[in-house]
């Protein structure tokens, strides 16, 4: 019988444990982690996204400091908010939401996080060091479907793991961890011209192009494992990369859209922002 793992029960599990650890630190006399969240300009879908990870910071007793900045300032001033909140002792991690309204250089923004606040794992010096395999904040999505992964007893040791999709966000790093973890790894994009192929020879399939029921049963190995990165709307329904009753009979284990690897990235922002807050008190 095939598996339905959802990130959301998982996530509810590991948040528990991060509220025991916070509330630890705390009733000794420590101050509160805090995690600064910079939103540029008014998109509703970010301030969506940042509401969430308010609430999510907050039932675990991490302190966030939201900093709303309208569209209409320039880069510098950007960048100066970002290194004022790298400068604050207060503040264990950074995160800017993204994307950033057209106009702005993400890169550079980004580059100005100091990397070990930068608890989205983005800063080119975190990415570097991830893939010369040295200590490193990792980005939260590829975290979270290798803990997705765990739950679904699977050990990526010696199978052949399967990622659609190769963005510096999803694709490229989670491919590095299951390579770390000693899976054989093949990355398909949009230029593969044999993915079905591929796919069926997937033991792990990790999904995240952005392409809604992209991928149904004939693309699926029988007993497979099988995340959908994919949140897409249509007809006003959300649903994933993966067309879940196709593959649902098929696969192993697989992930839904919603409450699969949504939860599990908001998650590890909040076990990324803890990490920080940790080795910034030596603990």
């Amino acid at each position: 019988m095939t598996q339905i793992i959802y990130g959301s029960e998982l996530s509810a599990e590991l948040k528990e444990n991060m509220r025991s650890k916070v509330e630890s630190w705390v009733s000794a006399g420590m101050r509160t982690p805090c995690l600064a969240v910079i939103l540029v300009g008014d998109n509703p879908a970010s301030e969506s996204y940042v509401r969430g990870k308010e609430k999510a910071c907050a039932a675990v007793g991490i302190k966030t400091n939201t900093i709303r900045l309208s569209s209409s300032i320039s880069q510098e001033e950007l960048e100066k908010t970002i290194c004022d909140c790298t400068s604050d002792d207060m503040v264990d991690g950074i995160l800017i939401q993204l994307p950033l309204p057209e106009g702005f250089d993400e890169d550079r923004a980004i580059a100005c996080i100091d990397p070990q606040k930068d608890v989205d794992g983005l800063h080119p010096l975190n990415f570097g060091r991830f893939f010369m395999n040295q200590p490193s904040f990792v980005p939260c999505t590829p975290l979270g479907i290798m803990e997705l992964l765990k739950r679904m007893k699977c050990n990526p040791k010696g199978k052949h793991a399967v990622v659609i999709g190769r963005s510096k966000l999803v694709g490229t790093p989670v491919a590095r961890l299951l390579q770390n973890a000693n899976a054989t790894v093949t990355i398909c994009h949009s230029h593969t011209a044999n993915l079905k192929e591929l796919t069926n020879l997937a033991d792990i399939l990790i999904v995240a192009v952005g392409k809604p029921k992209m991928i149904d049963a004939q693309y699926v190995k029988e007993g497979a494992y099988v995340i959908d990165v994919g949140v897409n709307s249509v007809d006003g329904h959300l649903c994933g990369d993966v067309d879940f009753e196709s593959v649902m009979p098929k696969a192993g284990a697989i992930t839904p859209v919603p409450k699969g690897v949504g939860p599990m990235t908001i998650c590890m922002l909040l076990q990324n922002t803890i990490t920080a807050y940790e080795k910034r008190q030596g603990l």
